[in-house]
């Protein structure tokens, strides 16, 4: 009991570190990357603390994994180092003993990420997405810049050559519109003012004082002239994702538990089946029931209907097809998020494997050489997962070996190594890394003594 404590206690300390540190890091990326959005909003302290503590739901369930391999090549390290590790094999504790405490704690911990991805992340993802799009439409305007040219609005390209932020008033205005791909219509105004309709799912761009030029892409000969006093253009407002602001609106598959996806995916089958069902009708259609006799008169006439009826045919099947095709990414884009809800839990038992024989290889129990062999270890397993997930949602791959395959691979490289360091003693060295040095890069003592 007293090794069991004494063996725990040794990873609590670098885990903690390790989670706090790389929150700081996935924090810092988060406030670099949305930063645009937020400065110049207006936004108070508490706003901003709700979006990061918002955020910190899918944060804590990327960096729990990565701090449980980091603490624990951290702590059988330090006591490989220590030479403790050495101690307890004499006194008959095999390293499986030494590695039931960590084991038993990652136990608790996927447990505890298990209930959290199925319940408080969700939400968390829920809230965080309708708190940016309050954020987003508080003030349109701001997300164009005096002078240049602004695709953020599909189809439109947006120049405002002089903008009031505070009456939204945009000046010497012009906006190329390609909504309509056959034209281009050009549209320059004196002023005018930016906001959201009240549905808030159109953009409304009120200019007074301008010109539309409508130009013809298949006859440049056709050009035309509107003068105007006032114009109004309804833009899509998609981008802005403002159709909820609200909790209880529809949800993502990243703001869903297992359960509700689950149930989703259940009705998606059932769409499924009927479907294929719609398809087999369709197939059995597929045939010329009428056998007139063919004469030169009726020929013509009876090739023009089968033509004709295949062609209808042809059409309703590449319907089906592609509502078929639509069907089955949705259900697997909905069993890789469900995946995803027990294999990253499942990720800390892994990484128990893999970091206990690392660390008595190792024999080092410093951060830097724990982060060191953790980032190989974190790289390989996100390039199967994010692979892994591509190649599911695009159904090339089914969703449980996409999600699992990293679980797995490294899984038995974990049971592997534990294995070889339990049988007999390993020592990891890094002396090849000094052999690739250049000479004029290597740190000598005695020059600098000559010197």
């Amino acid at each position: 009991m007293i090794l069991t404590k004494y063996i725990l206690k040794n990873h609590l300390a670098p885990f903690l570190f390790s989670i706090f540190t790389l929150i700081g890091i996935f924090l810092l990326q988060f406030l670099m990357k949305f930063a645009d959005r937020l400065v110049g909003k207006g936004l108070g302290i508490w706003i901003i603390t709700k979006l990061i503590v918002y955020n910190l739901a899918w944060m804590i369930v990327l960096v729990v994994p990565m701090s449980v391999l980091v603490a624990t090549l951290m702590a059988f390290g330090g006591m490989a180092q220590n030479n403790e590790i050495a101690a307890l094999k004499a006194t008959g504790m095999s390293l499986y003993r030494m590695i039931l405490p960590p084991l038993g704690a990652s136990l608790i911990l996927a447990l505890f990420l298990v209930y959290f991805n199925n319940n408080i992340y969700p939400d968390a993802n829920h809230a965080a997405r309708l708190l940016m799009e309050d954020i987003s439409r508080q003030k349109p305007t701001l997300s164009l810049v005096p002078g240049v040219f602004s695709q953020d609005v599909p189809n439109y390209s947006i120049l405002a050559r002089e903008i009031d932020q505070e009456s939204n008033i945009l000046k010497n205005i012009t906006i190329y519109d390609y909504s309509n791909p056959p034209s281009i219509n050009v549209v320059t105004a004196r002023s005018g003012i930016i906001y959201l309709s009240s549905n808030q799912k159109k953009l409304i761009m009120d200019l007074h004082e301008g010109e539309i030029h409508e130009f013809n892409n298949s006859n440049w000969n056709q050009y035309r002239r509107l003068r105007f006093e006032r114009h109004k253009i309804a833009m899509p407002a998609e981008q802005f994702t403002f159709e909820q602001s609200t909790p209880g609106g529809p949800r993502g598959d990243r703001e869903l538990g297992a359960p509700q996806m689950l149930s989703i995916v259940d009705s998606l089958q059932k769409i499924r089946n009927r479907y294929l069902s719609e398809l087999e009708k369709t197939i059995a259609k597929i045939t010329v029931t009428e056998s007139p006799t063919v004469t030169d008169k009726g020929a013509a006439r009876l090739f023009d209907k089968v033509k004709q009826r295949l062609n209808n045919n042809k059409n309703i099947l590449r319907n089906v097809l592609n509502r078929l095709d639509y069907n089955k990414k949705e259900i697997n884009r909905y069993w890789v998020e469900i995946h995803k809800k027990y294999a990253l839990p499942f990720a800390c038992i892994v990484f128990i494997l893999i970091g206990a024989p690392l660390g008595t290889m190792t024999r080092k129990g410093g951060f830097g050489m724990a982060a060191g062999i953790s980032l190989v270890f974190f790289l390989i397993y996100w390039t199967f997962l994010i692979g892994g997930e591509k190649l599911s949602d695009r159904g090339l791959l089914s969703p449980f070996w996409g999600i699992w395959s990293a679980n797995i691979l490294l899984g038995i490289l974990g049971i592997i190594l534990t294995i070889k360091s339990a049988r007999e003693r390993i020592e990891l060295k890094f002396d090849f890394i000094n052999k690739i040095l250049p000479k004029s890069w290597k740190y000598n003592p005695d020059e600098n003594e000559n010197s």
